[in-house]
């Protein structure tokens, strides 16, 4: 197929609509659709229903494109097998000529993290599915800062387990880097990670949130369990807290240490680094 029509799933979500705005601006706005769930409460002119757990959906909802950008599900495990599937299986159902995938730069079958596994499995299946892929190996999310952060500028203690350097990225300039790839092509399979330029961890954070309000921040190293069992008494499920442990876990393991140049070059501008997204988020 080789129809100009770029399909991009999620459309209202905190990526997927950055990656539209973006997208926008490099291609004609006729070129670019969305699929939603709710087509209704998406506000989006010709927003097309697409509901991963409604594979029926889906076909209609990637009718006539040549690409679409599948943005991953926040669920985790066989749930989000299942609904990647659903959508691979339509995009090369509905004859489109390239599937794209937000993808983890930390994506592997061994991760501690929950999420990670998911992704790994999800490239396979694209590798299998007999048509064109690209997987966007995005970097960490600096929008968890805003969780792992908490009340510490306040109480002076930034707790947490035990931890290992991180690429903090922006949605921002991840969604960008995607139109950049949506538009121009050029990549087959995963791509190198697409991350800030430097890895921090929590440490480097309490220091960083301590420069920025001019009160000492002190990194405190939660004992595993004590923090699980933390979260649990404050009503987190048992099931998500363990998740999140993991999530420590695997940048112990240096899971997300890595960096590299490719987002940068895609964007054209130096990457957010994370002081600045932390001074943005403490206001």
């Amino acid at each position: 197929m080789n129809s100009d029509l770029i399909i991009v799933t999620g459309g209202t979500g905190q990526l997927g609509s950055q990656i539209v705005e973006r997208l926008k601006a490099r291609v004609a706005a006729g070129r670019v659709g969305v699929s939603v769930r709710d087509p209704q409460a998406a506000g989006i002119p010709g927003a097309r229903l697409g509901d991963f757990t409604r594979p029926e959906t889906l076909k209609e909802a990637f009718a006539g494109a040549g690409q679409v950008l599948i943005v991953s599900t926040s669920t985790t495990g066989e749930a989000a097998l299942t609904q990647h599937r659903a959508a691979i299986d339509a995009a090369r159902d509905a004859g489109v000529g390239r599937i794209l995938y937000t993808s983890h730069q930390g994506a592997g079958p061994d991760s501690r993290f929950a999420p990670m596994p998911d992704h790994a499995a999800t490239e396979a299946y694209l590798a299998a599915s007999g048509t064109p892929w690209t997987a966007l190996r995005n970097g960490f999310y600096a929008s968890t800062l805003a969780h792992l952060l908490g009340r510490a500028a306040q109480t002076g203690e930034l707790v947490a387990p035990a931890d290992g350097p991180v690429s903090w990225t922006a949605h921002a300039d991840l969604a960008e880097a995607a139109a950049a790839i949506l538009a121009g092509g050029g990549f087959d399979g995963p791509t190198a990670p697409l991350t800030a330029p430097e890895a921090v961890d929590l440490a480097g954070v309490a220091a960083i949130v301590g420069e920025l309000t001019g009160r000492e921040v002190r990194r405190v190293v939660a004992d595993d369990q004590e923090w699980v069992d933390g979260l649990i008494a404050h009503g987190v499920p048992q099931e998500q807290a363990t998740m999140l442990l993991g999530m420590f876990e695997a940048s112990r393991r240096g899971e997300f240490a890595t960096t590299g140049p490719l987002l940068e070059e895609l964007i054209g501008r130096p990457a957010t680094p994370v002081r600045e997204y932390l001074k943005t988020l403490l206001g």
